[in-house]
């Protein structure tokens, strides 16, 4: 496969006060997943928002999203936060590995460390 100049996924944040910036959302091409790809660019958005004098990075993913809880404990994430029943009233259940998306997991990076 040739991958040049192509387009692995997109990346989402959105400011807060008190220098904190969100993780909105990550996701990568099924082809470009399990390449070190989604760790590359969480490094590098630490190393860059360190520079930028951001306090705090924050992301959160339902506690169904097994992948992701493994994930951003893995790229130094920790948590810090469950807001309990965030996905009951949404229109349609989400169910992923075999859970209902409940309770949103926060985590938290202090990038100034």
């Amino acid at each position: 496969m040739h991958f040049e100049n192509a387009i692995a996924g997109v990346v989402l944040f959105t400011y807060h006060p008190k220098q904190v910036v969100e993780l909105k959302n990550i996701a990568l091409k099924p082809e470009f997943r399990g390449r070190g790809l989604g760790k590359f660019v969480i490094t590098e958005v630490f190393n860059r928002y360190k520079r930028k004098e951001i306090n705090k990075i924050i992301v959160g993913t339902a506690n169904s999203s097994i992948g992701n809880l493994v994930f951003y404990q893995k790229v130094g994430f920790r948590m810090s936060e469950i807001k309990k029943d965030f996905f009951k009233e949404y229109p349609e259940p989400i169910y992923e590995n075999g859970l209902r998306a409940l309770d949103m997991v926060m985590f938290e990076k202090d990038v100034t460390k």
